[in-house]
């Protein structure tokens, strides 16, 4: 069976485009906020960090997620996801639509009226090619189908950017962010401000702490459920083969990983298993 398997990267070879990074540089106000800037060509007075690597939930049995950068300016909500891994371009925008909802009803749990629900903006940062139209940015907004000079203006606004776009649609400087994404060289001075940030992060003896805990706990998420998963398989027989023990070590670490209150999200990453089938084992619990 070939499956996707989560790369754990050694702490030394993280870049921008790694999860864990890319967290780590964004955390820091004034890269987080330029960013911003330069990918929506505005200016931003000040940001407010809402929650570092937020996690919404609506109730016990729903399913919940966890935001890379979650923050808010000049009253617009601004999350921003570096999505490494390929969904393909149906999930993608699907998972912008339920993180939009996420934020709106987190919002309103927080005592706003509809009226009163502030404009956001969803920006995923993609490696990978986007849509078949080889353009580095898209933006999506409700409009009318019937008259598309008509726009619906409920606030609602979703950006896919691609670092292996080709068209000449993006500003000098969003260009030199994609192109870091790509591994090539910074070339501007933000660029430069960025990648010296990652290699002073790199010698951090408490980052790299953090790093190597979250990834002990990660491979003894995976190796506990494969282990549980090859008895479980040899007890079966040999007949199922190896491809059964595999897929039952899958099971099993889903279950663990439902058991610990770990998003859908993170626990499709880790497993070769379809989102409707860990939908369905959530709903089991």
């Amino acid at each position: 069976m070939s499956a996707y398997r989560r790369e754990i990267k050694p702490w030394e070879e993280l870049t921008i485009i790694d999860d864990y990074m890319f967290k780590l540089v964004m955390r820091h106000k004034r890269f987080c906020k330029r960013l911003i800037e330069k990918i929506l060509n505005i200016k931003i007075r000040d940001i407010k960090y809402l929650e570092e690597e937020k996690s919404l939930k609506l109730k016990y049995d729903s399913k919940g997620i966890r935001l890379d950068v979650y923050v808010e300016g000049d009253e617009t909500i601004y999350d921003i996801e570096m999505q490494v891994r390929d969904y393909g371009d149906q999930e993608l925008a699907q998972r912008t639509r339920y993180y939009q909802s996420m934020i709106d009803v987190d919002s309103l749990a927080r005592g706003a009226l509809y009226k009163e629900l502030r404009s956001s903006i969803i920006i995923f940062l993609c490696p990978f090619e986007l849509f078949d139209r080889n353009r580095h940015i898209y933006t999506f907004r409700n409009i009318c189908i019937e008259d598309k000079s008509l726009e619906l203006n409920d606030g609602a606004t979703k950006i896919f950017l691609s670092s292996k776009g080709t068209a000449n649609d993006i500003s000098p400087d969003v260009r030199a962010f994609l192109d870091y994404m790509n591994g090539l060289p910074a070339t501007d001075d933000f660029i430069k401000e960025i990648d010296a940030c990652i290699t002073e992060t790199k010698t951090n003896h408490e980052e790299r702490v953090s790093y190597m805990t979250y990834e002990m706990k990660m491979r003894e998420a995976h190796d506990d459920g494969r282990a549980e998963g090859r008895a479980e398989g040899r007890a079966e027989g040999r007949a199922e083969g190896r491809a059964e023990g595999e897929r039952n070590a899958d099971l099993r670490t889903a279950k663990r990983m439902l058991a610990k209150n770990k998003s859908i999200e993170e626990i499709i990453e880790l497993v070769n298993l379809s989102r409707e089938e860990v939908e369905k084992l959530a709903l089991q619990k």
